[in-house]
């Protein structure tokens, strides 16, 4: 369970952001959306790989 503590006179939209953003850092989400349908394991580890490989591309062009 998120809490937030809201502040004395602090905006309530203040707030709501603070926990918007704190529950999508816990990724619960993605989690929930990640369940809705299996994916094979070679497949979850064909994507993990692809991802290596852009993220490896991408900070190589940065430094470039």
């Amino acid at each position: 369970m998120l809490i937030i503590p809201v502040k004395e006179g602090e905006n309530i939209d203040r707030a709501l952001k603070r926990y918007r953003r704190k529950y999508r850092n816990t990724k619960v989400l993605q989690e929930i959306r990640d369940r809705k349908q299996y994916t094979k394991p070679s497949i979850a580890k064909r994507e993990q790989l692809k991802k290596a490989q852009y993220k490896e591309k991408y900070l190589l062009e940065q430094d470039s």
